[in-house]
């Protein structure tokens, strides 16, 4: 077994490689800041209030089989979890941003709430769908090099969960930001479900919704340049709740951030200038168990990156590790407190076809959770993808993911095995 997992490995790495090189013959590349994209605003131009936006519809479907006639979350669409095709508005946010006193830019704030049915606003297996503050932030820019964030904001982290939600090439998240980095919270009453019969069962044993890659705190942060790098710098104290307001586990999450990146146009230096960026992060915390509140657990994230991306090419590829409360699936609550270990990444890369609307992309990722443990399971999967630009804001995106799953488990291999392709279609329209 010690040679199989080796070179299964080993394959993984070598796919890794392989699209990396192919996306590295696409250079030059550029990156973009998003520690710097909100709450900085530049003195005398921001208005007091600008409003924006967005929807994405979208449709899904699972070409996965049933094991022994029963299914499990990995065949079903989210969030939801009750059928294999389904038709969703997944994202329709709504938000405000600005300086509000006219004589003094220094103080910016941020608004947003999501309408959409996603983990955020989707409660679990209660079907308590509703509308969710996503963002409530204030900046202040009154310390040279030291701004300072108070409220619900995105916490300095990983590429995929930093990127703002509408910019992201691909409908899905890979594996691994999805269940190593999309935390749940389970409650004392969610309970583990079992293989359904039926793919109309809903299988989301989490009555909380996730925390949307996002946390309530206070974060200091600022970019300064050197010559011609531009290097970020985040540290950050979060409530650990994600977007739960009021709650703590009344121990601070610590979350560390520094970027630095080359900046090919010295005459552009906002938020999505041109340049290479090398990036490396870190999240730390505790929890306590959901059904017995004398035990706690840590919870350890980290990870590195690099993004290198100019039209009409794009190349990001990042690598990240966890210890403790690792993921087990939307129906296994009752399994999140767990001091186990899992890591993964992945590659991705763009092509927007010159003099044209067109833009293809490709991305593959491995994850692998519950290292060393009987339970060991392992995703990998191939994401081909296509977006048509209709206009700057309105775009199509058609997304076709290959999916190869197992486990060591038999059992659990019996039901990962018959994971098969997932296709997804989404209008993203910005307003």
């Amino acid at each position: 077994m010690k040679n199989l997992s080796q070179t299964s490995g080993q394959r993984r790495w070598l796919s890794l490689g392989i699209v990396g090189i192919l996306c590295s013959a696409c250079l030059p590349v550029q990156a973009a800041n998003w520690i710097m994209l909100q709450g900085t605003e530049q003195p005398g131009i921001a208005p007091k209030a600008q409003f924006f936006g967005f929807i994405q519809p979208t449709y899904q479907k699972d070409f996965s089989e049933p094991f022994a006639g029963k299914y499990v979350p990995p065949k079903l669409i989210g969030p939801n979890l009750d059928g294999q095709s389904s038709f969703n508005i997944l994202r329709a946010r709504v938000g405000v941003r600005g300086a509000p006193f006219p004589f003094d830019n220094r103080v910016n704030y941020f608004l947003m709430a999501d309408f959409g049915n996603n983990s955020i606003t989707n409660g679990g297996r209660y079907g308590e769908y509703r509308p969710r503050l996503s963002d409530a932030s204030v900046t202040l820019s009154y310390i040279p090099g030291a701004r300072l964030r108070l409220g619900l904001f995105k916490y300095p982290g990983a590429e995929e969960g930093l990127q703002g939600i509408k910019t992201l090439n691909y409908i899905n998240y890979t594996t691994v930001t999805n269940q190593l980095l999309l935390e749940r919270y389970p409650s004392a009453t969610d309970r583990n479900i079992p293989p359904q019969t039926t793919p109309n069962a809903d299988m989301n044993g989490f009555s909380q919704p996730a925390n949307g890659f996002r946390d309530t705190g206070v974060q200091v942060f600022d970019a300064f340049d050197v010559g011609a790098f531009e290097h970020t710098y985040a540290v950050m104290l979060g409530s650990g709740r994600g977007v739960q307001l009021g709650e703590s586990n009344g121990r601070p999450d610590v979350y560390l951030y520094w970027s630095s990146a080359y900046l090919f146009d010295q005459k552009n230096k906002g938020p999505m200038s041109p340049s290479l960026k090398g990036f490396a992060w870190y999240q730390g915390g505790q929890r306590h168990d959901a059904y017995n509140a004398t035990q706690s657990q840590d919870r350890i994230r980290y990870g590195a990156g690099i993004t290198y991306l100019k039209r009409p090419f794009r190349l990001t590829t990042e690598y990240m590790w966890g210890n403790g409360l690792i993921y087990q699936g939307a129906q296994n609550p009752q399994n999140l407190f767990n001091n186990f270990k899992a890591h993964g990444g992945y590659v991705e890369g763009g092509w927007f076809i010159p003099n044209s609307r067109w833009e293809l992309d490709l991305r593959y990722d491995t994850y692998t959770r519950n290292l060393n443990q009987p339970t060991q399971s392992t995703f990998n999967t191939w994401t081909a993808g296509v977006q048509y630009h209709f206009t700057p804001q309105t775009r199509v995106t058609v997304n076709y993911a290959n999916r190869d799953f197992s486990a060591l488990s038999v059992a659990n291999n019996n039901q990962l095995k018959e994971v098969k392709g997932l296709l997804a279609v989404q209008v993203t329209a910005q307003f």
